[in-house]
């Protein structure tokens, strides 16, 4: 059996699973702002002329600051709830 027809394992336990960071920028941004983001992450490509392009190239790159961005948005997930 290749190994393209192996089905990938469900992730349960993992609550970004499926989730787009850009869905995930787009939403924090949404509810906080890019001011408040950069408080609450401080990264210089949510202060200095923000964008979701900069962010999503940043992050990619980044992993710390993906995982703040990350958390956050699970906090923000989990106070929903």
């Amino acid at each position: 059996m290749d190994k393209e027809n192996v089905p990938h394992k469900e992730q349960r336990n993992n609550p970004l699973h499926g989730v787009k960071l850009i869905t995930i920028l787009e939403v924090l941004v949404e509810r906080h702002g890019w001011e408040k983001l950069a408080l609450k992450v401080n990264i210089n490509c949510f202060k200095k002329d923000p964008s979701i392009k900069s962010s999503l190239k940043f992050l990619r790159k980044t992993p710390w600051a993906r995982d703040k961005v990350e958390q956050l948005y699970l906090n923000l997930k989990n106070e929903n709830i």
